[in-house]
């Protein structure tokens, strides 16, 4: 009964790390997509955030402001590129753990999950939030969304690297 509780738990565990990555990739795939199909939509988003045309404007921080089009638009490009890899990583990790090639659907998990977590984390919560002072605008403030998408990513990580869910990998 030990062996079968133990399979079983493995077989759950493996289950919820490939649902849960495969969450992640949905999410991450839309995200690009829509910035992709619509452009226009955040490429506003990152205009304000960069230009911190719409925070206290305090004098000592305004230094920071990135108001060419041309560097918010790259960064904007950036952010779409980063988005796609990591979707496609990710999307190969749950791949990979359906296939039930769980050190594979591990390792691209865990490369796919850093990257949204850099992404959201560094650059949205990091570099918007406090080096462009997003947390002060009313109106182009994506912290609270950007929290989110990094504690998800965070738990489908650990998930992901907890004891049992990677079983032996099939002889190759």
């Amino acid at each position: 009964m030990g062996a079968m509780s133990t399979t079983t738990s493995r077989g759950a565990l493996s289950l919820a790390a490939t649902l849960l990555t495969g969450t992640v990739a949905l999410y991450m795939a839309l995200v690009a997509f829509g910035n992709i199909t619509d452009f226009g939509t955040n490429q506003a988003f990152v205009q304000h955030v960069l230009a911190m045309d719409t925070t206290f404007k305090d004098e000592d921080l305004m230094w920071r402001a990135i108001t060419s089009e041309a560097l918010q638009n790259a960064a904007y490009v950036a952010i779409i590129v980063w988005e796609t890899l990591a979707a496609l990583v990710l999307i190969g990790g749950t791949w990979f753990w359906a296939r039930g090639e769980h050190v594979r659907g591990r390792r691209f998990a865990t490369y796919g999950l850093l990257m949204v977590m850099l992404l959201f984390g560094v650059g949205f919560i990091g570099i918007g939030g406090e080096w462009f002072a997003m947390w002060q605008s009313g109106d182009w403030n994506g912290l609270d969304a950007a929290t989110r998408i990094f504690l998800l990513s965070g738990v489908v990580l650990v998930v992901n690297h907890l004891p049992g869910a990677v079983g032996r990998e099939p002889a190759a």
